[in-house]
């Protein structure tokens, strides 16, 4: 088995990037989700709601976030990795208040009028700690701006088994994972308990339940019913749509596509 993928989404709910490399920190990968949008009373927006975000595109470059509308690549926006202002502000994350940091007063701007939505771009400072659920922290973990859960891995077989019950296959993108492992066979991530990829070592802590940003088209930004409705017909337990396992880091700094995948303990 072998590290097939790794995905960052700088800013929550906006387009994902694949990378050959990251550095692995306690709330994440390096990027992932340290950013957000934001409504004008502090809290979250996401594709569940605007599902027109999925058509914002990032791309890391040496001087900062640069996002354009896949209906205008031109017109592309730079938002710097430091802030440009010491606003502090109260956001909310579905149960989570933490401080952010207003980022960039004319990136806000260019997102309220590409999403015809008027928010705030919002950034998480290192002096910002928000923790894991306690039911399911290893060491009192923090977590980015992510849902709740600082790494999400997938494998390969699992898509492609859901695939092979679709009519129209659907991309890994809409499941937004971290990690894809390629090797196993299908759902047999929902056995391990911890993993190795090289020297960094994860513990998977709980199954991710899936919501309607599954059905968003990532190129399109055009909500559906699949793949949802396929896999509650097999990958419902409970009340909830199971695809995916959350992690959180156990130690190590660094990952790079390709590497070796080992199975430390299972379930």
């Amino acid at each position: 088995m072998h590290l097939q993928d790794i995905y960052i989404y700088p800013v929550k709910s906006l387009g994902g990037i694949r990378l050959d490399e990251s550095d692995s920190e306690p709330r994440g990968l390096q990027y992932d989700r340290r950013w957000m949008l934001a409504d004008k009373q502090g809290t979250f927006l996401t594709q569940r709601t605007l599902p027109q975000m999925a058509l914002l595109k990032v791309d890391v470059t040496a001087s900062g976030l640069s996002v354009h509308h896949t209906q205008d690549p031109e017109n592309r926006i730079l938002i710097p990795f430091e802030p440009k202002t010491n606003t502090m502000l109260p956001v909310k994350i579905w149960q989570d208040v933490v401080t952010g940091q207003l980022a960039d007063p004319d990136a806000s701007r260019w997102f309220s009028e590409h999403l015809n939505y008027d928010c705030d771009l919002i950034y998480m400072p290192a002096s910002t700690r928000r923790a894991v659920d306690p039911e399911y922290a290893v060491n009192n973990d923090p977590v980015s701006f992510a849902d709740g859960m600082p790494y999400l891995l997938i494998s390969q077989a699992s898509l492609d088994d859901l695939n092979s019950r679709l009519t129209d296959p659907v991309g890994m993108s809409r499941f937004r994972p971290n990690l894809v492992i390629a090797g196993c066979e299908p759902f047999e991530e929902d056995t391990w308990d911890e993993i190795a990829i090289g020297e960094t070592v994860f513990k998977i802590v709980k199954p991710c339940a899936r919501c309607i940003v599954t059905t968003v088209d990532q190129d399109t930004g055009i909500q559906g019913k699949e793949p949802l409705k396929t896999l509650s017909g097999y990958r419902k337990f409970g009340n909830k749509v199971l695809f995916g396992q959350n992690m959180v880091l156990v130690r190590g700094t660094k990952i790079t596509a390709g590497c070796e995948m080992t199975i430390h303990t299972c379930r």
